[in-house]
């Protein structure tokens, strides 16, 4: 009786460790995912003055009809030389944000199963299982430029809605993130809503989070990120023509406080 008792508590014992062993890693992830948040804020600050710098440079470029030689290979020395900045940054950022996002939990089976038959069923919507990430193609997911979610995306959304208010998914959260490709917000009634391609990818992961809270998703298991251009997963094409595979929603199913 003695030693059943004890092995009991050493069965205990040992749960408690491994929660807490659990909560920590998840504890040390949210800090080191905020520490790498700031560390992108700050390049980004600095990526959008060396932006407004370059643009800056070449309009006097083109307005340089009196200039020299001399003072005219210099100016464009000068742009050559914040463009190469400009791209090492923009790489930088996407390496640093590739390292966000991967914090989540390993899904129940039933779980896994239930996302992989609803990737089947929409072809806008691909499953990623090894990180819990869903993933749907913008150009089906919502008209050029809006931020309104189409109508034959809100039965995938619904659908998806259903699955993760089910008993498997209760205990976990969801992370929304929003991106674009690199071509710049070009029509005026559109930038009136959506001045960058920031907000544009953060307002449509917010139109996602808004229909899944209409379809009994409670708020606090919801968070938004908005990633506009800054983490393509393909190259897009020259001259800021964009990739479709790079305007995507992409949907985190990770443990709870992430």
């Amino acid at each position: 009786m003695r030693t059943a008792r004890l092995f009991g508590l050493i069965a205990i014992g040992m749960c408690i460790v491994t929660l807490s062993g659990c909560a920590g890693q998840i504890a040390d992830l949210q800090i080191q995912n905020d520490l790498q948040q700031k560390r992108i804020a700050a390049l980004t600050t600095a990526l959008d003055s060396k932006t407004l710098e370059l643009d800056m440079l070449k309009r006097q470029l083109e307005s340089a009809g009196g200039l020299r030689d001399a003072e005219l290979e210099v100016l464009q020395s000068e742009i050559a030389a914040l463009k190469e900045d400009i791209e090492l940054k923009k790489g930088l950022i996407a390496s640093m944000q590739a390292q966000l996002l991967t914090t989540g939990a390993q899904l129940p089976v039933e779980l896994t199963n239930q996302l992989e038959e609803l990737a089947t069923k929409y072809d806008m919507i691909s499953y990623d299982s090894e990180r819990g990430v869903l993933k749907f193609e913008s150009d089906l997911t919502f008209e050029l430029g809006s931020d309104q979610v189409k109508g034959s995306a809100v039965s995938a959304v619904e659908s998806l809605c259903n699955i993760l208010s089910s008993e498997e998914a209760k205990d976990f959260d969801i992370i929304v993130a929003g991106h674009t490709d690199d071509a710049p917000v070009a029509r005026a009634e559109t930038r009136a809503k959506h001045p960058t391609n920031w907000h544009l990818s953060a307002h449509r992961g917010i139109s996602v989070i808004d229909l899944m809270i209409a379809n009994t998703i409670t708020p606090d298991r919801l968070s938004v990120r908005g990633f506009g251009e800054y983490r393509p997963v393909e190259p897009n094409k020259a001259n800021k023509k964009g990739n479709a595979k790079n305007r995507r929603v992409e949907i985190f199913i990770v443990a709870k406080g992430m």
